[in-house]
């Protein structure tokens, strides 16, 4: 049997820690192991270094340089209608494609608008800070950011649309055919990603973003392949255990993924835990929620009604938890432990997850990478919380993730 090839990568939009991966369609699923992978790292110097690794019984790995430059983002005084080029807007003639494009934008500014106005309804007098961004070639950003409210210790809420172009070897490892050399491949990229860090020890972290990436095809390569996928997620990072907050929010988001497929809820709870593993502490970052990559295994416009019911949801599954949370009377021994939690999510944000240190290295927007970071965090050495008290019970519960409904 020929081994199988996939083409990778991940692509940063630097407005945000979110993060976009390439993968043909058979790696849509968590479960697929990719006999042939390709992968980028890029260099502050902002060249690309193509990896390419081959593994049938033995691996081999070719490094490949193809400098592309990256644009600066130009800051702007007021928010556009669109990010989209002129030939992407919904009201120009455009492919499916494109309209996909201008919805999923329309989508997350939306989910922004009114996740931000929940957010400053819950605090009760502070307001986001905004700043919006474009670049020249196409696409830009806005980013809300609030901090030091009553309830809020920092919020953020980011979206982006990202306009690039990858490598030519994406395609040629991807494509069976040997002869086909298309030139360099345009991406088109739009998310959402969101961080908010109450105050309140009882009142749990949330996190989610939702992506889309599409590939076009060269146009002195007619047989080249057109990729496009969706991937997000959302969840839940408590200090403590409140099991209806827990069993809450994750009924809210197995709602959201019965509406399309009974299968999505278990499959993408198992990958949220799989994908928020703190490998070095042997433990996951919260208690999970739903996580998915790489998803084009379905007819697209049903993934674009998917991905818009997952962001609508996220006030109904966080915001009741908040309200019934955020005034709770609490010591400084809770403060403590929330404290120590949030460096164990500032341990996984700033070493594995993709998108940050993705961000980190391709010298994105910094304010932005790092806006999914609390104002406050805790480290003590070789600290053991008492076993059956309630931070045990935490730990015990991210070591050991759990079905909550």
């Amino acid at each position: 049997m020929s081994p199988t090839t996939t083409a990778s990568a991940i692509v940063s939009s630097s407005s945000s820690s979110s993060y976009f991966t390439l993968f043909p369609p058979t790696s849509a699923s968590p479960k697929t192991k990719p006999i042939t992978k390709l992968s980028f790292n890029f260099s502050k110097t902002q060249t690309r270094n193509l990896t390419l690794s081959t593994k049938t019984t033995t691996t081999t790995t070719t490094t490949i340089r193809s400098a592309v430059s990256i644009e600066k983002e130009i800051p702007e005084t007021e928010r556009p209608n669109t990010f989209l080029r002129e030939s992407d807007d919904h009201d120009s003639p455009s492919s499916s494609s494109s309209t996909v494009r201008s919805r999923f934008e329309k989508m997350i500014r939306e989910a922004q608008d009114s996740v931000c106005k929940a957010i400053e309804g819950a605090d009760g007098g502070a307001k986001f800070k905004e700043d919006v961004w474009s670049r020249p070639g196409g696409g830009g950003g806005i980013s809300r950011v609030l901090q030091d409210g009553a309830v809020w210790e920092k919020a953020g809420v980011n979206v982006s649309v990202v306009y690039g172009v990858m490598p030519p070897e994406a395609y040629r490892a991807a494509s069976a055919t040997a002869e086909l050399k298309p030139g360099p491949v345009p991406f088109f990229a739009a998310g959402i990603s969101s961080v908010l860090h109450p105050k309140n020890p009882f009142a749990p972290t949330l996190h989610f973003n939702y992506r889309y990436f599409e590939t076009d095809a060269p146009k002195d390569a007619p047989g080249a392949p057109r990729q496009w996928w969706f991937g997000g997620g959302t969840d839940l990072t408590p200090a403590y255990i409140f099991e209806e907050d827990v069993k809450h929010f994750h009924s809210v988001q197995k709602s959201a993924c019965d509406k399309f497929d009974p299968t999505f809820y278990p499959r993408f709870k198992k990958w949220c835990d799989d994908y928020f593993y703190i490998k070095h502490r042997g433990e996951r970052r919260g208690l999970g929620g739903i996580f998915f990559d790489d998803l084009n295994d379905y007819d697209q416009e049903m993934l674009l009604s998917f991905a818009t019911e997952c962001a609508n949801s996220v006030v109904p599954a966080y915001i009741p938890i908040i309200e019934k949370r955020k005034d709770t009377p609490f010591t400084d021994q809770h403060k403590a432990w929330q404290q120590l939690r949030r460096g164990r999510y500032v341990e996984f944000n700033l070493v594995y997850d993709r998108g940050t240190t993705f961000g980190l290295k391709t010298g994105g927007r910094i304010e932005s990478i790092l806006v999914s970071l609390p104002l406050t965090a805790r480290w003590e050495y070789d600290h053991k919380p008492e076993n059956g008290t309630e931070e045990w019970k935490l730990l015990d519960a991210c070591i050991n993730p759990k079905e909550w409904i």
